[in-house]
């Protein structure tokens, strides 16, 4: 009987290893949506798109394959995202119509609903640094303007000059949208899920060009522009914040799966669907706890990327 009994022990170790090795984790991308077209693009601007990206998905990838937290590869992956130009959030961030740069962040733990966020900050290097310190270091959710520069500080992150995130090829593109009065520009974003089935999301943005000094769109706002539940899903968005905001874009995608029962790529869809009718612009990556993943725009194109155990790395920017 004894030795039953340790057979039986033994097989159930057995079998939960398996089920650990089985498990799936990994993260998807996103590094902004609109007119990205192959024939706007060059050979050397895609390759360093592609490489960034690349660089980003791995940073991520390593956290969560040596047993890292979803929020550990969510803030690390972003911050890779925004310590370059190419993207529109940290460094290359767009510049307000008053010719500053003012960015947003979020980030949310799918495991306890805890969240994170900063708008409007000027100084800080990594905003995506600062909403989780505002996370874990406070009881609010979203801290804004000069007070959020000030915690951050408080806080030990990276603190630089406002003249850090400008780039020439963001002051062109301001004066470019001063004389239309309507150019739009992306964000970036990550899902992951880790080894414990632990969901994270979170986003950073620059904003748009020209927007009023003060604007804030729906990249700090949780259940706007981000939004995680191991429950459901974790959800980053990209686009014209405004429409994210009023139609409540990155909850609505978790809710249509807890009440519906959809699929993350049918909520998916069907939340860029109303978008669209409602004459928005813009697309979402979203992530179940299963790992499936979803990443619908209306655009011309997304950067996009998603790379989970067991598969490729895998790079995306035009519409297919």
């Amino acid at each position: 009987m004894k030795k039953q009994i340790i057979m039986i022990f033994f097989l159930f170790l057995v079998a939960c290893n398996n089920q650990t090795d089985q498990t799936v984790f990994g993260l998807v991308i996103h590094g902004g949506a609109g007119t990205i077209t192959k024939e706007n693009m060059t050979p050397e601007k895609e390759t360093a798109y592609i490489n960034k990206l690349t660089e980003a998905l791995k940073k991520g990838y390593n956290i969560l394959d040596k047993g890292g937290s979803s929020l550990d590869a969510v803030e690390a992956t972003i911050k890779i995202m925004e310590d370059s130009p190419l993207f529109n959030a940290g460094k290359g961030a767009v510049f307000t119509g008053a010719g500053t740069n003012e960015l947003d962040a979020s980030i949310m733990d799918g495991n306890t609903l805890q969240a994170g966020a900063v708008a409007g900050v000027k100084t800080v290097k990594n905003p995506i640094s600062a909403a989780r310190k505002v996370m874990e270091e406070t009881w609010h959710v979203l801290l804004a303007g000069t007070g959020a520069d000030a915690f951050a500080k408080e806080q030990g992150l990276d603190i630089v000059p406002n003249v850090y995130f400008q780039t020439e090829e963001r002051f062109k593109s301001l004066m470019k949208a001063k004389e239309k009065e309507a150019e739009k520009h992306g964000t970036v974003g990550c899902v992951a899920l880790d080894k414990k089935g632990n969901l994270a999301a979170g986003t950073s943005t620059g904003g748009l060009t020209n927007k009023m000094w003060g604007r804030v769109g729906d990249s700090p706002i949780i259940g706007a522009g981000t939004y995680a539940n191991n429950e459901t899903c974790g959800v980053s968005g990209t686009g014209q914040g405004e429409y994210y905001i009023r139609g409540s874009v990155a909850y609505d995608i978790a809710a249509q799966m807890e009440y519906q029962q959809k699929t993350v790529q049918e909520a998916a869809q069907s939340v860029i669907d109303k978008l669209t009718n409602r004459g928005g612009t813009g697309g979402v990556i979203a992530m179940d706890r299963k790992g499936n993943i979803a990443t619908p725009f209306n655009t011309k194109g997304m950067y996009r990327g998603y790379y989970l155990n067991g598969g490729e790395l895998t790079i995306l920017m035009y519409k297919e």
